[in-house]
């Protein structure tokens, strides 16, 4: 090992130690001088591997994310000046412009609140409100797009961080919005407090990202990755408030093909085997049928419950064969409107042996538009139907 690289490593050690010493209670501003001597050569890169492996190396999350605020207020003079991280059009430089606008609207919100003018009739209060919903668009390109790049580059801490910092963030907006529409008792005190935490929560939130994570993500994403990023975030889309989007120099990658040479099936948005993808479609808890353009039945899938029998001796058979004689013209109207463009879904519903099923028949078209076929879509809905209440995943 090279003499820099083992004066990196010693400085990364140097930095894991003061950050351990804060877990155990050292007093931040006695750690000040020396943070700032092995702070030296260090980037924000490296500042988000060293929590990783703190955190890799058995110190809770929650911890890790406690003490970031604490030893980022340490970092804060030798991390500013990366307003401009990214050029116009480029995924950073969307996220960090909504940044700016995101946190003047809370500071807004939070002097709205304050001064008691915070009220729903009052076009202002009620426009912050409608951009404080169009922001959760920010959140899920970031939690979609972004982080799931970092982890295939080997950065997977910091951006679960993030993400937990995100739903403590929408809590406040929850606590807000009950407030706004009467679901939560509450008076103006209440507001100006979970404003006044939103504002702050925010603030600190995106100083992490842009002087953190942002160019820990420059260093390692390469250039050709940014296109297709910037290509996911426009296929999410954006807040309503996000500011105008310049194009993004560079090409995004090829469209797929049908079959790789190994014989997977690589499509828009992903690859399967074979065996995953008939594992995938058999595992649906529906009954699907595709029946192509020619109204000839090519496919149904393999589940363990059928509703109605289906055997392989169809295959290949018009679908009119499929159906009793009363039911041709309808049948035959609906293929043909989905010919026609002139519907994109029929929906039927019927009791069958103490169940009741829903069915939906939807067209299938290719990229441009062209008819493909019909796909039956068949599901037991009788439990759907007696469900109440909510039953989170956490």
């Amino acid at each position: 090992m090279q003499a820099a690289e083992q004066m990196q490593v010693a400085r990364k050690e140097a930095v894991k130690g003061l950050i351990r010493a804060l877990h155990d209670g050292a007093d931040p501003q006695e750690l000040k001088g020396r943070f700032r001597q092995v702070l030296h050569g260090l980037t924000a890169a490296d500042i988000a591997q060293i929590e990783q492996e703190l955190i890799e190396e058995g110190m809770p999350r929650e911890e890790v994310h406690r003490l970031c605020d604490v030893h980022l207020s340490i970092f804060r003079e030798s991390l500013e000046g990366q307003e401009e991280l990214a050029p116009p059009g480029h995924p950073i430089n969307i996220l960090m412009g909504e940044h700016r606008l995101m946190l003047e609207q809370a500071q807004r919100l939070r002097e709205l609140a304050q001064c008691g003018e915070a009220r729903p009739t009052t076009p202002e209060f009620a426009d912050i409100i409608e951009k404080l919903r169009s922001s959760e668009s920010h959140y899920v390109r970031e939690e979609n797009v972004l982080f799931p790049y970092l982890e295939k580059h080997g950065i997977t801490q910091p951006p679960a961080i993030m993400w937990m910092e995100h739903d403590q963030i929408r809590a406040i907006k929850k606590g807000i919005y009950a407030l706004v529409e009467g679901a939560a008792p509450g008076g103006a005190g209440d507001l100006a407090s979970l404003a006044t935490s939103l504002a702050e929560a925010l603030a600190s939130h995106f100083y992490k990202e842009n002087n953190v994570l942002f160019p820990a993500a420059l260093r390692v994403i390469t250039a050709e990755e940014w296109p297709a990023i910037r290509e996911e975030f426009d296929a999410l889309g954006y807040c309503s408030f996000t500011p105008e989007r310049q194009p993004m120099p560079g090409t995004a990658p090829e469209a797929p093909g049908a079959i790789t040479s190994e014989g997977t099936i690589r499509l828009p948005t992903g690859t399967l085997s074979v065996a995953e993808l008939e594992g995938i479609l058999n595992a649906l808890p529906l009954d699907v049928t595709f029946v192509d353009k020619d109204d000839r039945v090519r496919y149904f899938n393999d589940i363990a419950h059928r509703i109605f029998p289906r055997a392989k001796a169809v295959l290949g058979r018009t679908v009119q064969r499929c159906h009793p004689q009363k039911s041709l013209a309808a049948v035959n109207e609906i293929l043909q409107s989905f010919r026609e463009g002139r519907r994109d879904v029929a929906e039927f519903w019927l009791q069958h042996e103490g169940r009741f099923i829903h069915i939906r028949y939807f067209p299938v078209r290719d990229r441009q538009g062209n008819y493909l076929g019909c796909l039956e879509v068949m599901q037991d809905v009788t439990a759907i139907r007696q469900l109440e209440g909510e039953k989170r995943l956490l």
